[in-house]
């Protein structure tokens, strides 16, 4: 299926992203019975989900506290120009950055919304200046500390399809 493109999902296909999203470990005999199908077409339905670019991976959700990383920075960066090659280079260079957890182009005020962990202020700060403002073509870097996170979800609020 071509990059984009969407998969027309009827209420199974709903039901074991659903339950997939709520526990990647689950076995087939057990996502099969949350959806009310056997194991083989579950199974079945479940790679060509896998195959068709909707289910992208499997992956553990970290405590991001627990594991030291108490500081969540929005940071929004301006380029000098807005030039194929300035954009490219950016996009290269913050690659490479773990701290940097997601990484929107913009429209508006702002070239790049850059979602940003760290241990502690220090440590941003030495992100900040060590890494984001050597980048070339930095123009300008705005930094914006939360306070408390309100929501955060991972699980997408899929379609339902008419039954």
């Amino acid at each position: 299926m071509p990059r984009g493109a969407r998969m027309q999902l009827d209420r199974i296909d709903v039901a074991i992203l659903d339950h997939l999203q709520q526990d990647g470990r689950a076995t087939t005999v057990e996502l099969a019975e949350r959806v009310g199908l056997s194991a083989s077409p579950c199974h079945r339905r479940q790679r060509l989900l896998e195959e068709a670019g909707i289910i992208q991976r499997y992956v553990a959700l970290l405590d991001q506290e627990r594991v030291g990383l108490a500081v969540h920075v929005f940071v929004t960066i301006e380029l000098a120009a807005q030039s194929e090659a300035n954009l490219e280079r950016f996009e290269r260079a913050i690659a490479d950055y773990p701290e940097v957890m997601e990484c929107y182009e913009m429209a508006g005020t702002s070239d790049y919304l850059l979602r940003v962990v760290c241990a502690d202020l220090a440590s941003y700060e030495q992100f900040m200046r060590g890494r984001l403002s050597r980048i070339d073509g930095v123009r300008a870097i705005r930094s914006a500390f939360a306070l408390k996170r309100v929501i955060y979800r991972t699980n997408l609020p899929l379609p339902r399809p008419p039954k």
